[in-house]
């Protein structure tokens, strides 16, 4: 299906790995307006690659080929620097597209979570992923969601990990103990919960996986009683594609880098400390 008049269409290729983890083919066939596959690597506006590691380098190498736009799918912790002036010398758009925190809810709950931030007594936070996922993986992504949502946390511990999941500990910026919890099972679904209790209420937001266009849920709790937020169905997937079409059209660019530099820092330095 081709663009109508007017509207710019993007070719895309993903390599085997990226498209498994990122969905990719359902995501760019519920935009056809705005993306197609591409004959091959070299003709392609938009590469997607795996977020593993070396990621960095295969996304600077994937802009050296000429690429407009990058995809990265569930980046692991890695330096940006370089990668970060590649793609602005380029004039590159390069977007991560993360398991939980690329959802469409997470800017209305962080809106919600950082107003309530400062009388904030307690957040709870538990990932859960299926067996046979990396824990260390889920911690990225656990993380990379929360501080989305908080802002940046201090006194960050590891406390436990293993092959089950792991227990970190941090505190909010008013000083509130923070709890991460990580658990690898297939005894209950995929998904981040998230708790702030403040001294008259909360904030709870619950975060599924992107495989579909499920929402997520953003429940206020005060005096008022619970007002929930309004709901979204469209996966996390679809939103950064959306996303990165914007940043493409006008020639702008995204501060996934930029906010990921932080959280690779924090974990980086985390696991060393564990060690």
């Amino acid at each position: 299906m081709s663009a109508p008049d007017g509207i710019k269409q993007y070719t895309v290729r993903a390599t085997p790995e990226a498209q498994e983890a990122g969905a990719v083919a359902l995501a760019v066939a519920s935009l056809p307006e705005s993306f197609g596959p591409a004959a091959s690597d070299n003709q392609a506006d938009v590469q997607v690659i795996s977020g593993q590691p070396g990621w960095t380098a295969r996304a600077a190498e994937a802009i050296a080929s000429g690429a407009r736009g990058v995809v990265v799918v569930n980046p692991a912790a890695e330096n940006t620097e370089s990668l970060q002036a590649n793609a602005q010398q380029s004039g590159a758009a390069v977007v991560l597209d993360q398991c939980w925190a690329s959802n469409p809810a997470l800017p209305g709950a962080e809106d919600t979570v950082r107003s309530m931030a400062g009388r904030a007594a307690l957040l709870d936070t538990v990932a859960t992923a299926p067996t046979g996922t990396d824990p260390g993986e889920l911690f990225a992504d656990h993380f990379a969601t929360v501080v989305r949502l908080t802002g940046p946390l201090a006194s960050l511990r590891l406390l436990t990990r293993g092959p089950r999941g792991y227990t970190a500990t941090a505190v909010l910026t008013n000083g509130a103990p923070v709890a991460l919890q990580g658990v690898v099972s297939n005894a209950r679904p995929a998904a981040l919960d998230f708790r702030l209790l403040t001294d008259d209420g909360g904030v709870s937001v619950t975060l599924p996986e992107p495989v579909a266009a499920w929402p997520a849920t953003v429940k206020v709790t005060g005096p008022q009683g619970e007002l929930l937020l309004p709901t979204i169905y469209e996966s996390a997937h679809r939103a950064t594609w959306r996303r990165l079409k914007e940043h493409l059209d006008a020639g702008t660019s995204p501060s996934d880098l930029h906010r990921f530099a932080v959280l690779s820092d924090s974990i980086s330095a985390l696991t060393q400390t564990h060690r």
